[in-house]
């Protein structure tokens, strides 16, 4: 019998038949819903970001739902909203996209504020409070949104509340050149995420993610993730730095890394790799920093550079 890790390997196998040349970017998007936390896909149109949220959503077997987001896509479309039954002669509650266990946000920036705060509360606790009554989705629950970049015409950027729910935001990037000669090869009739079919569960992602929670961190690795999300507060080129849910969405992270890597305990490497993907959008550049050209990762990186990493003898 095969374990969950194994299982995970193979759902990271699948993907990457799917989306050509970019293995990091996958088990990235894959170790994020495993923590348990919800993605963030930004780049142009076009670059595969609907494709991966697809395959992801076929292959974790979970009840989904898709929402094109729009300018006219109101945020009772998402929470649900009650409507007259005459034949009851009361009014019935009609549940909105967001019962389901993984949700895809398609273009989440093209949509007015209003109905990109609606999903706020349910990304944080997993429910949605409509007319005074509050209703749990079902668990486990995920956001993998997509959005265009930021000043692409017809677009409302996100609130910092928001943004700061997302576990993770990367980029697609456009493939290298042996991928796209491959993925010409192969256009046709059949979409590429047509033959894919479920390899986990809700039941599975439960148990994987209690797997997650066994995974030792020592003090040591504790206090190396703290100062580097302190430093973001503190660097002269971040007008605001990441938050405590940050650092919190670093340790699961990490712990997701390394399990599937097959350890048992998280390393400082786990860490640093996780740091830029988990921060980058959590964090702004100052005035200053913008005008002079400074790229936010750059900073990061420098940041990840400067702090000592710990040493210690795993568990």
């Amino acid at each position: 019998m095969k374990s969950n890790r194994e299982a995970v390997w193979e759902v990271l196998a699948q993907i990457n038949q799917v989306i050509l040349g970019k293995e990091t970017l996958t088990a990235e998007v894959l170790a994020a819903l495993l923590a348990g936390g919800h993605v963030l896909l930004e780049d142009l149109p076009g670059s595969g970001k609907t494709t991966l949220a697809l395959a992801l959503s076929k292959l974790l077997g979970l009840d989904w739902k898709r929402v094109q987001f729009t300018p006219d896509v109101l945020p009772s479309d998402l929470t649900g909203f009650s409507i007259y039954r005459k034949d009851l002669q009361r009014f019935v509650y009609q549940p909105g996209a967001v019962f389901c266990n993984l949700l895809l946000a398609d273009e989440i920036n093209r949509t007015s504020p209003k109905t990109q705060s609606a999903l706020l509360e349910v990304m944080e606790e997993e429910q949605v409070t409509v007319e005074g009554v509050t209703r749990k989705v079902p668990a486990p629950f995920f956001v993998i949104a997509t959005q265009n970049p930021s000043g692409t015409a017809g677009t409302q950027m996100l609130p910092p509340a928001q943004m700061d729910r997302f576990m993770i935001c990367t980029t697609m990037g456009y493939p290298d050149f042996a991928s796209e000669v491959e993925m010409a090869k192969g256009t046709g009739i059949e979409r590429r995420t047509d033959h894919l079919t479920s390899m986990l569960n809700a039941q599975v992602l439960q148990n994987i993610r209690q797997e997650v929670e066994q995974v030792f961190v020592h003090d040591a690795v504790y206090h190396y993730i703290v100062k580097l999300i302190t430093a973001t507060r503190r660097n002269p080129h971040l007008e605001a730095g990441a938050s405590p849910r940050g650092t919190i969405s670093l340790v699961r992270m990490a712990k997701v890394t390394a399990w599937i890597a097959g350890n048992d305990f998280v390393s400082p490497a786990d860490v640093s790799a996780q740091f830029i993907p988990v921060v980058n959008h959590r964090v702004r550049l100052g005035t200053r920093a913008r005008m002079d050209g400074v790229e936010k990762e750059n900073v990061l990186a420098e940041i990840l550079e400067r702090e000592e990493r710990p040493f210690f003898k795993g568990r």
